[in-house]
């Protein structure tokens, strides 16, 4: 049985397309300790070679191979000619999967993490406000009159302090719609940026309903709702009868929704 080898990076080279499959060079660190005798080696050369089929599920492109971290699974291959093959081991990919950008993954939580601090930072300053006014009309010593006046203007004053955090929810920024846009669009991404995942590949949506969404694009110039992606990595979280639509009428841009990842803890 030949042995399997995982191996995780970028494509080192341009993509390389052949009858059946496309070819792309790897690299990654070699052992830091060799036999005695023997030169270390920093880096090993890789060419992987994968099924168009499988290729093309994974939704890269010749630019993206170049920008993507991917996961490559296969087996060593010794039967690949020498000219198509330029790496120190072929490999044979059986299984090819994109993964996400650490860097956005941790923009993305450090943003979710701001947004409630802000909103509590805000509601506390509020309460003090409030509680240094009472103690200033407190300590002023005046005659009945006069406290009687200040206790009209101090019932006057707390209705709308009371008022301000409701103010403050009607003051927060809405949505934008973009123009000639579904409800709920929240960007514009590339169609050739989305990343389908196998589980959506393996499925067929209804005919009579894609059909419909096909004739609803070609009457108004537009999807009736947005793809829900993963903010970051672009993975289609919902929407794939949408997203056969966009291909099939070949639309440069599709409207999204974004969905965050889920902190872990």
């Amino acid at each position: 049985m030949p042995h399997k080898i995982t191996l995780t990076g970028s494509a080192t080279g341009p993509l390389r397309e052949y009858d059946r499959y496309v070819a792309f060079d790897m690299r990654e660190k070699g052992s830091p300790s060799a036999p005695k005798g023997l030169k270390k080696s920093t880096f090993i050369s890789y060419t992987v070679f994968v099924a168009k089929k499988a290729f093309n599920k994974t939704g890269l492109t010749k630019k993206s191979i170049m920008h993507e971290k991917i996961l490559i699974q296969g087996e060593p291959t010794l039967d690949i000619p020498i000219d198509e093959c330029p790496g120190e081991v072929g490999v044979i990919c059986f299984q090819i999967t994109v993964l996400p950008n650490k860097n956005d993954k941790e923009k993305n939580e450090s943003d979710v993490k701001k947004e409630p601090k802000q909103e509590a930072s805000a509601s506390a300053e509020e309460p003090k406000n409030t509680e240094s006014k009472k103690q200033e009309e407190k300590q002023v010593p005046v005659s009945q009159p006069v406290a009687n006046e200040q206790k009209k203007e101090g019932e006057t004053v707390q209705p709308e302090a009371k008022e301000a955090p409701v103010q403050d929810k009607k003051a927060e920024p809405k949505p934008k719609t973009l123009p000639n846009q579904p409800k709920g669009t929240q960007d514009l991404v590339s169609f050739d940026d989305i990343i389908v995942p196998e589980a959506f590949l393996n499925t067929r949506p209804n005919p009579e309903k894609t059909q419909k969404v096909i004739d609803f694009v070609k009457r108004t110039g537009r999807l009736d709702e947005p793809l829900t992606i993963e903010k970051g990595s672009n993975v289609l979280k919902d929407g794939y009868r949408r997203y056969v639509v966009a291909k099939t009428v070949k639309m440069d841009k599709v409207p999204v929704t974004y969905e965050y990842q889920k902190q872990m803890k």
